[in-house]
């Protein structure tokens, strides 16, 4: 067991850098475990006298240090694992390092490593120290300059900024200088050497400058960037007209990388991405590929301005940057997607991730205030839940006063680095209110409750809501304040007619109420709507009355919200040991309605047919018995194949297209519907439908319907399956990206003997456990996707995951950590699971060369 203790950093014990580093000048002499690198940077004292320069700086071999071109003596400074000290320096000079690193035996993929024989950086947040001695923290900006020696092989040598000179060397090799134009902290830092081809368009922005745009690619990869060169265009476009941001450089590129830990990364003018979400065609990148990339392109576009033109001042703030840039990629893909589908999409990824983070030991407010390692607070509640605050401080102050606030915090902060206080305040200005109490929804963590309970005076036709609010206790927060929850509510008849408009209630108390006069009958309630605050709601509804708005509700996510509360409430009631047959019919039966109304779309009743996940589900029992909840589910899935076969067969083939392939929305909505079919229908195996499946299967022209075919008979199993699995691999085992959909549809099996196929798996020539994307498709899924299988009686499934987490952590602990959640909700399952999870916690916990990132939290799912 480790003896040492590692220190958290804390909020409170904020201190600026007392020193300035005006300009960086880095220079490259790149070789594949040798690489040099030179560092000069112009530093100037800022803070009191006699405080020594400190840089961070880790695996790095040190060859030299000077000042103002002096070499220093070794006792003259001091280098230890973590950083660079120097006593004594002047008030203002030049200092110059040079390190010696090797990028070839990097595998954590942070700093410079390599990735496909070329080279590559991942910064954020603390990767710069392994690449230089640097103040490695986000609130010391510098203007860089760069330049970058190689071998002739490697054709394109890339960095931030614009290129200024470029040209030959001696012995085959050749060197390329850039310069950053604008202050940037180190996590912003880019690199990338290595033979690529490159697709290439220009932008014009709204003042009439011509832009540049480059997307680097793996060689024969260039077709399958188009769609993201599209999404790019179109983001630039969408934030012009939104926000009014203009693009500042001449120049911006992106690159795909096969090996990294993030999705992508937003460095200044030379994003970094991981090839899944950059490479796409129809034949190997589904719908849900293309939306993503869509997403995700312009979510590092948008981080221009906020995340780069104004950054953070220090970790704890990141939520300034990610949850801002979330809520601005989510409204671009509602505008390019469908508001509604989308809200809905993005309200079931949060329940899934930050509810669940939410609900457990690793419970975080949005701005924590102490951590061990930043990288473990790259989380859904600062992405996600950050974005749905920013969502709600829109819907308090209304779109005009949001986007002054907007404007007024770029025109205020613009080449800072700042701190959520600063944002806030400029929303209370522009808007001219008081949002202290607003900011409680940055530091305190949990999910609130909201209970509506309503009383509908006949004779006055007058309705009363009283609305409460409580947050449970959280580590390290047992009590709580009342929060401002933004609750939109409208009224329908029993009949469906509206009765009353959406109006938002300001819940910002702990109990309130509210009086509407004029209300012609006793209504049914649709609170909530568009999911207005994330909260789990609780109302006083009987069940009628969701069927009221299952049918009719004119706010759709309301609609969509109605048939998962009635198909939960099923699915919770026959794993309880009590099932409601007539219940079950009767809610196939109004779902067979919503899907024929031909005035909703087919990307809408696909998500109407998709039942409550299993992994949300265990969010809503407790203590969750998940092989109860798959059972219950997969029954209430029988019965509504059973009751709307006929329909659902209809609908598969009328959903058919003979059409070229679209990526458009309307195109994916089709397909969504006609794979929603096929899966339902796998519930029900009979001759008709595994015909109908395999046909779907082997019929597919497009990688969304081979997968829409493929998942279904896996679930099936026998024969079916291993044909499917087996043809599948033979067509696609030269395709990496294709080949991850293949080991993540298996770790989704459902069948029970998926653990031994997984395991099994590990040991496939295919399987890579250093890249993180194969990792994920085949380890993470099975432990954060199919719990029935995970949580298996004999604790096999814990047993393989800690060790799979141990295995990582040698190597990537940044990874390994990101395994660790689903064995820290040990609490919410039966006693006797929950204790075989905390003995695997335990046993990871023991190990002597634990790493600091798993390290702390599995020490917080312990505590």
């Amino acid at each position: 067991m480790r003896t040492d203790t590692p220190q958290p950093i804390r909020l409170a014990d904020y201190r600026p850098f007392p020193f300035a580093i005006e300009t960086t000048r880095l220079e490259f002499d790149l070789h594949p475990s040798a690489t040099r690198v030179r560092a000069e940077l112009a530093v100037r004292r800022t803070g009191a006298g006699g405080e020594p320069l400190v840089l961070n700086g880790e695996r790095l071999k040190l060859l030299s240090v000077a000042i103002d071109g002096q070499p220093l003596s070794a006792n003259q400074y001091l280098a230890d694992a973590e950083h660079l000290t120097i006593p004594e320096t002047p008030d203002q000079f030049v200092l110059t390092t040079e390190v010696e690193i090797d990028p070839q035996a990097n595998k954590a993929l942070t700093g410079l490593y390599m990735s496909g024989g070329r080279f590559c950086t991942q910064c954020e947040a603390e990767g710069f120290r392994t690449i230089t001695y640097f103040p490695d923290r986000p609130d010391v900006l510098s203007r860089f300059s760069v330049r970058i020696e190689a071998d002739g092989h490697l054709p394109h040598l890339l960095s931030n900024g614009n290129p200024v000179a470029q040209g030959s060397l001696e012995g085959a090799r050749h060197f390329a200088e850039w310069v950053d134009p604008f202050p940037k902290p180190s996590y912003l830092f880019a690199l990338v050497a290595g033979d690529l081809d490159v697709v290439s368009d220009h932008f014009v922005t709204m003042s009439g400058r011509q832009v540049t745009l480059k997307i680097f690619v793996d060689p024969g990869q260039a077709a399958r960037a188009a769609y993201a060169l599209d999404s790019l265009k179109r983001a630039m476009t969408w934030d012009e007209e939104a926000f009014g941001r203009e693009y500042d450089l001449d120049l911006f590129m992106i690159v795909a990388v096969r090996d990294f830990n993030f999705g992508a990364m937003e460095n200044k003018g030379l994003n970094i991405f991981n090839s899944s979400l950059l490479l796409a065609d129809a034949k190997t990148a589904t719908d849900a590929d293309f939306e993503r990339i869509e997403a995700v392109v312009a979510h590092e576009y948008f981080h221009n301005w906020t995340g780069n033109r104004i950054t953070c001042r220090d970790w704890f703030q990141l939520c300034l940057k990610e949850g801002f840039t979330v809520f601005r990629d989510q409204s671009f893909s509602a505008d390019m997607r469908g508001a509604a589908v989308q809200r809905i999409k993005d309200v079931r990824a949060l329940r899934a991730r930050q509810f669940a983070e939410d609900a457990g030991p690793l419970a975080h407010p949005v701005r924590p205030s102490s951590y061990l390692k930043i990288d473990n607070f790259y989380t859904a509640t600062i992405y996600e839940k950050g974005s749905e605050i920013i969502r709600m401080l829109k819907t308090i102050l209304g779109a005009k006063a949001f986007r002054q606030g907007c404007d007024l915090y770029f025109s205020r902060h613009d080449g800072e680095a700042t701190t959520v206080e600063a944002f806030i305040a400029c929303f209370a200005e522009a808007s001219a209110r008081d949002l202290s109490q607003f900011f409680a929804w940055y530091e305190q963590a949990g999910t609130p409750s909201v209970t509506i309970a309503s009383d509908y005076d006949a004779e006055a036709k007058a309705l009363t809501l009283t609305l409460r609010q409580s947050t449970a206790p959280t580590p390290g927060q047992p009590s709580k304040r009342p929060l401002p929850i933004p609750v939109a509510i409208g009224l329908l008849s029993h009949e469906g007619q509206s009765l009353r408009d959406t109006e938002v209630v300001l819940l910002d108390r702990e109990e309130m109420t509210v009086r509407w006069e004029g209300v012609a009958e006793t209504p049914v309630l649709s609170a909530l709507r568009g999911f207005s605050a994330p909260v789990n709601l609780t109302t006083d509804a009987r069940p009628s009355d969701r069927y009221v708005l299952f049918g009719a509700d004119p706010d759709l996510f309301n609609r969509w919200e109605a048939g998962q509360t009635l198909a939960r409430d099923l699915i919770l009631a026959r794993a309880g040991g009590s099932p409601d047959e007539v219940g079950e019919e009767r809610y196939a039966q109004a779902l067979g309605q919503a899907l024929v109304d031909d005035a909703a779309e087919p990307a809408f009743k696909a998500l109407l047919l998709s039942l409550p996940s299993e992994p949300d589900l265990t969010l809503m029992a407790e203590p969750a018995d998940p092989l109860a909840l798959h059972a219950a589910r997969d029954a209430l899935r029988l019965r509504i194949a059973v009751h709307l076969g006929d329909l659902l067969r209809r609908l598969h083939g009328e959903m058919q297209s003979g059409e070229a392939f679209s990526a458009d929305a309307e195109a994916a909505g089709r397909r969504a519907l006609r794979n929603a079919c096929a899966d339902t229908l796998a519930a029900d195996p009979h001759d008709e439908n595994l015909s109908r499946l395999e046909g779907h299967y082997k019929a597919s022209r497009n990688m969304t319907d081979m997968i829409g075919g493929l998942y279904p008979l896996v679930c099936v199993g026998g024969e079916a399956r291993e044909r499917a699995l087996s043809s599948f691999y033979t067509a696609w085992a030269t395709e990496p990206l294709v080949l991850d959909k293949w080991f993540s549809i298996q770790a989704r099996d459902p069948n029970p003997d998926v653990l031994d196929r997984v395991i099994a798996l590990t040991a496939h020539p295919a399987f890579e456990p250093t890249n993180p994307n194969r990792l994920r498709a085949l380890v993470s899924t099975l432990a954060n996707f199919n719990p029935a299988r995970f949580h298996d009686p004999s604790g096999a499934g814990y047993r393989f995951l800690a060790d799979q987490i141990l295995a990582v952590d040698r190597f990537n602990p940044m990874t390994a950590a990101r395994l660790v959640e689903p064995l820290g909700a040990w609490r919410r399952f039966k006693p006797e699971l929950g204790a075989l999870m905390r003995q695997e916690l335990e046993r990871i916990a023991a190990h002597p060369d634990l790493s600091k990132n798993v390290l702390e939290l599995v020490t917080k799912s312990l505590t």
